[in-house]
C-alpha cells in the first residue's frame, strides 16, 4: 500500500511533475559517497538502533524490497533550494553542489551507506538508553547459506571492539584472519567481494570445499547486493516550494511530524541565514513576558506572515485603490511557505514589537500567564495588529478591548482560526482608524447560561471569567491582597469553588451545578487550603476570628468577586447562583458593550 504522500505524488503524474526509474543500489551509495546525492539540511540526524539495521541488511540479502526513494533534481532553474548536507558517514574535504536532494529514505540509505560503503563502523543509536554506538556488522556465511535458519539470525552486530563473547560462542574479528576463521564476512566489503574472496582462498591454501563455499556465497548473497535496484521517485525541479514542502511534510508525519518552520528554516538556511537561531533570540525576548512564554516557533512564523501578507495587500491597494485581485492576508500553510526571507528580515522587528506591546495590553485586562489564553490564533491577530498600528489610547484602546472580550467570551475563535486571525487582522485597523465595526466583533454573542453550563476549566469563557475578575480588582479572602498584583507566575492563583465541592455533595447538590463556573473564583492556594470543606458561613467566619478581618471588610472582598456576601453568610447555594449569574452578566456584557 502506497503511503499518503506517495498517492499524492501518482496524482501529479499526469502534469508531468516526477519521473519513475531504478537506480541500482551501489550506483546510489557511490553519489552518497562523492556528494552527488544528499539530505535537504532540514532532515533530523540518523536515528536507527542496531534491530532496524540487521533487519535492512536481511532484506537485501535476500532481494526483499525496502521501499520506495524519493528525490528531487537540484537545478539552476528550481524557483527554490533547500540547503544541502552530507548523510552521516560521509566525510569529504570540500563539499559539493549535489545533483539530488533525498526526500525520503534518508533512514535507509544512510544505514546502506554506513554498512556497505563508508569503511567505518555504523553509528546507532540504542533502543533503551538512547546513547549513540558504533557497531560493525558481519553475516555468518553458513548460517546465511542454511535454508532453516532465519536470515536476520544470520546477520551479526559487534561493538566497536568487534569482539563478542556469548554464552555459545566467542566471536573476535579484529582481523581479516579472524574474520576467515570464523567464516564471518563483513558488510563493509560486500562492492569488494572480489578482493576478500582473494585473502579467504588464500588464507584456507585454496582447500576445495572453502572454494566451493565462497562460490555459493557469492552466488546467493552477493550478487544480490550487486544487483539489488531502488525504486527512485524524482521530482522534477520545476516543482513548486509549496508543493515540495507538502509532499516532504507528508513524508515525515511519523513519529514526529515536520512543521513549516522546520522547511522555511531550511529555506532560509540556503540563503545563509538561520530560522532557528533567530527564534532564538526571539524567543529570549518573548519569555521576558509571562504571558508570551507559550509562543512556539510556528506561532511566530504565523505572525510574521500575517504582517507581511497584510503590507504586501496595502502596497497593492495604494498602487490602485480599485484593484479588484488583493493579494491574500493570512497564516495558512501556503502563506506561510511562500513568505520570503526578504520580507521575513524587514517585518520580523515590526512583529516582535507587536508582541511586547501585547503583553503590556493584556496584562491590563489581567491576563498574566501564558496559559490564561484561551486561543492562541487570537494572540496571534493581536500581535499582528499591534504591529501594524502600535498600541492605541483611549478609544482605540476601549475599542481594542472590546473586541478582546467579545471574542472571547463569544467563543468566535473556536472555529475556522486562522480565517478568523486573517479578517481580525484586515478590518481591526480600519475599524481603529474609523471603519466599519470588524465582522468576528459583530457575530460575537454571549449567552449568560454558559455561565451554568461549563464545567471544563480550559475554555475561552472560564479563563477570560478569571482575568475580568482580577481585571475588576478581586481580592484574596485571606491575605486581603488585590489578584491582580500577585505573583501569578509561580502559579500562586488557582479557579477555586466557593461552596466547597464536599459540602455540595454532602447536600446532595448535582456535580454538574457546583462544578459550574458561577461557583468558582480566582484565589491563592493557601486560601483553599483555609476554605476546606466547610460551609462558607463556617470559614467566613474563620476569617473574622482567626484572620482579623471585620466583617464589612470580608463582604468587600465577596464583592470584588461578584458575590453577594449575604447569600453564603446564608450558606444559600441556589440564591448565590443566581444573584452571581446575574452579576458576572452583567460585567461580561460591559466589557463586550463598553460606552464609547
Amino acid at each position: 500500500m502506497l503511503r499518503r504522500g506517495y498517492q499524492k505524488i501518482v496524482a501529479m503524474n499526469s502534469i508531468g511533475m516526477f519521473d519513475n526509474t531504478k537506480e541500482s543500489l551501489g550506483d546510489l551509495l557511490e553519489e552518497i559517497h562523492t556528494g552527488k546525492a544528499q539530505l535537504p539540511d532540514l532532515q533530523r540526524s540518523f536515528t536507527w538502533c542496531n534491530e532496524q539495521i540487521v533487519k535492512l541488511i536481511a532484506s537485501m540479502s535476500q532481494s526483499f524490497p525496502i521501499g520506495a526513494i524519493l528525490t528531487i533534481k537540484v537545478s539552476n532553474n528550481s524557483s527554490f533550494t533547500f540547503k544541502p548536507r552530507l548523510l552521516e558517514g560521509v566525510r569529504l574535504k570540500e563539499e559539493p553542489i549535489p545533483d539530488s536532494l533525498i526526500l525520503d529514505g534518508q533512514q535507509r540509505l544512510t544505514s546502506a551507506y554506513m554498512c556497505l560503503r563508508s569503511g567505518s563502523a555504523v553509528s546507532i543509536r540504542d533502543r533503551q538508553t538512547h546513547k549513540i554506538q558504533e557497531r560493525w556488522y558481519y553475516i555468518d556465511i553458513p548460517a546465511a547459506l542454511n535454508p532453516e535458519i532465519e536470515r536476520v539470525d544470520a546477520i551479526i552486530s559487534l561493538p566497536r571492539s568487534q569482539t563478542q563473547k556469548t554464552k555459545h560462542r566467542k566471536i573476535d574479528c579484529t582481523t581479516a584472519e579472524k574474520e576467515y576463521e570464523q567464516l564471518l564476512f563483513p558488510v563493509s566489503a560486500i562492492f569488494n567481494y572480489v578482493q576478500w574472496r582473494e585473502g579467504f582462498q588464500k588464507y584456507w591454501d585454496y582447500e576445495p570445499e572453502k572454494l566451493a563455499l565462497a562460490r555459493q556465497f557469492e552466488l546467493e548473497i552477493v550478487k544480490r547486493f550487486e544487483h539489488y535496484q531502488l525504486p527512485i521517485i524524482q521530482l522534477r525541479p520545476e516543482l513548486s516550494k509549496v508543493a515540495v514542502c507538502q509532499i516532504f511534510e507528508d513524508m515525515h508525519e511519523m513519529p514526529t511530524p515536520m512543521t513549516f518552520f522546520d522547511l522555511i528554516t531550511a529555506c532560509f538556511a540556503a540563503e545563509d541565514f538561520s530560522l532557528r537561531d533567530h527564534f532564538a533570540g526571539v524567543s529570549q525576548q518573548l519569555s521576558r513576558f509571562g504571558i508570551l512564554q507559550g509562543v512556539r516557533n510556528t506561532d511566530w512564523l504565523s505572525a510574521v506572515t500575517l504582517v507581511a501578507t497584510y503590507h504586501r495587500r496595502e502596497r497593492v491597494l495604494k498602487q490602485n485603490p480599485l484593484v479588484t485581485q488583493l493579494p491574500t492576508v493570512g497564516c495558512g500553510r501556503q502563506n506561510i511557505l511562500n513568505l520570503e526571507l526578504a520580507d521575513y528580515q524587514q517585518f520580523a522587528p515590526m512583529t516582535l514589537a507587536g508582541f511586547e506591546q501585547s503583553a503590556k495590553f493584556l496584562h491590563s485586562l489581567g491576563f498574566v500567564h501564558s496559559e490564561d489564553i484561551a486561543y492562541p490564533s487570537q494572540l496571534l491577530a493581536l500581535a499582528s495588529v499591534l504591529a501594524i498600528v502600535g498600541l492605541p489610547n483611549d478609544l482605540g484602546r476601549t475599542q481594542l478591548e472590546q473586541w478582546w472580550w467579545s471574542c472571547s467570551f463569544g467563543e468566535v475563535y473556536n472555529n475556522w482560526q486562522n480565517k478568523c486571525t486573517a479578517t481580525d487582522t484586515i478590518e481591526i485597523p480600519q475599524w481603529l482608524a474609523g471603519g466599519n465595526t470588524p465582522s468576528n466583533l459583530d457575530s460575537a454573542h454571549f449567552n449568560r447560561e454558559r455561565l451554568l453550563q461549563v464545567t471544563r476549566r480550559q475554555g475561552a469563557i472560564y479563563k477570560s471569567l478569571n482575568a475580568l475578575l482580577r481585571k475588576q480588582g478581586a481580592i484574596d479572602f485571606v491575605s486581603g491582597e488585590v489578584l491582580r498584583d500577585v505573583k501569578a507566575f509561580d502559579g500562586e492563583i488557582e479557579s477555586h469553588h466557593v461552596f466547597p465541592e464536599a459540602w455540595c455533595k454532602r447536600q446532595g447538590i448535582p456535580a454538574a451545578r457546583y462544578n459550574c463556573l458561577l461557583n468558582r473564583t480566582p484565589l491563592k492556594r493557601d486560601t483553599n487550603r483555609f476554605i476546606g470543606f466547610q460551609p462558607p458561613s463556617v470559614y467566613l467566619a474563620r476569617l473574622i476570628e482567626e484572620q482579623g478581618i471585620v466583617k464589612k471588610r470580608v463582604d468587600e472582598i465577596l464583592r470584588s468577586h461578584s458575590i453577594e456576601p449575604q447569600t453564603l453568610w446564608n450558606d444559600d447555594f441556589d440564591a448565590f447562583l443566581d444573584s452571581r449569574l446575574k452579576n458576572l452578566s452583567r460585567s461580561i456584557e460591559t466589557a463586550m458593550e463598553p460606552s464609547i
